[in-house]
């Protein structure tokens, strides 16, 4: 792949028109899962919208009804298995995502609809601007499924929502609206749906006749404060705690009672 191919994905749809890019999660039938495989493409798409330098601005969102349904849970229990990664390495992905997601050049949008859930909020958290359908579902539900909020989750949103929000979303599993996000300051826009992807384009114009110096500095600048405030660099540990969640016996109990209430 030449540095101005435009690469395939299997779980991805990227593209390049002048100085806006796209990124779309592509497993719509599926709601738009975070396998480990898609985290590692999302890193990768990140790492080469590094290398397109024209690009400015990158609208992040999903294909068909939903942003994204959050962690593949059908992989639970078999991380080995993951892309034949270790279940270290495997339960690491997400975090490694986020970062790349968060310090990609462009400046990043969310274009959020259907359901935003657990994983996917991380996703959409290391994004620098978000709008969201006013039907969007969010909803954390890790702790119900017997695992921690990983993936730099934690500070992540306790340094967008403060620290009482994110203890009673992450703690509680309870779902959220698209309205209650914006006051808690999670969202930059509440719209109705057939008017997110069109507001998302068209703040990518906008700020594509920016100073993509201007824009780059002041994206750098912002996310080292947030870093200062909340470090997510520090999360590498996220994924040790998610390996022996995923070993612990009551934390598995308790996963399946939750995705059989679930299921029903």
């Amino acid at each position: 792949m030449t540095q101005d191919s435009t690469p395939a994905f299997e779980t991805l749809e990227v593209s390049v028109e002048g100085m806006n890019g796209r990124l779309t999660l592509n497993r719509p039938e599926k709601l738009n899962p975070l396998s480990t495989r898609t985290l590692r493409e999302l890193a990768d798409a990140a790492r080469w919208f590094d290398t397109q330098r024209e690009v400015k601005t990158v609208i992040v969102s999903g294909k068909g009804r939903a942003f994204s349904a959050g962690a593949d849970i059908s992989s639970f229990g078999d991380v080995a298995s993951n892309d034949g990664l270790s279940p270290r390495d495997s339960a690491e992905t997400g975090w490694l995502m986020a970062r790349a997601m968060e310090e990609m050049r462009a400046v990043t949008i969310a274009a959020i609809w259907g359901p935003c859930v657990g994983g996917g909020i991380v996703l959409a958290g290391a994004c620098d601007f978000r709008l969201a359908a006013r039907d969007t579902y969010f909803s954390i539900p890790e702790v119900d499924l017997g695992i921690p909020l990983a993936w730099g989750g934690i500070p992540r949103l306790v340094r967008e929502i403060g620290p009482a929000a994110t203890r009673d979303l992450v703690m509680t599993c309870r779902p959220f609206t698209a309205d209650e996000a914006a006051d808690l300051g999670f969202l930059n826009k509440v719209l109705d749906a057939d008017e997110v992807l069109p507001a998302a384009e068209k703040l990518a114009k906008d700020l594509g006749r920016k100073s993509g110096l201007a824009l780059y500095a002041t994206k750098t600048g912002i996310n080292a404060a947030l870093e200062a405030m909340s470090p997510a660099s520090g999360s590498w540990s996220d994924a040790d705690s998610l390996v022996v969640a995923l070993g612990d016996p009551e934390s598995r109990r308790l996963s399946a009672e939750y995705l059989e209430r679930v299921r029903k």
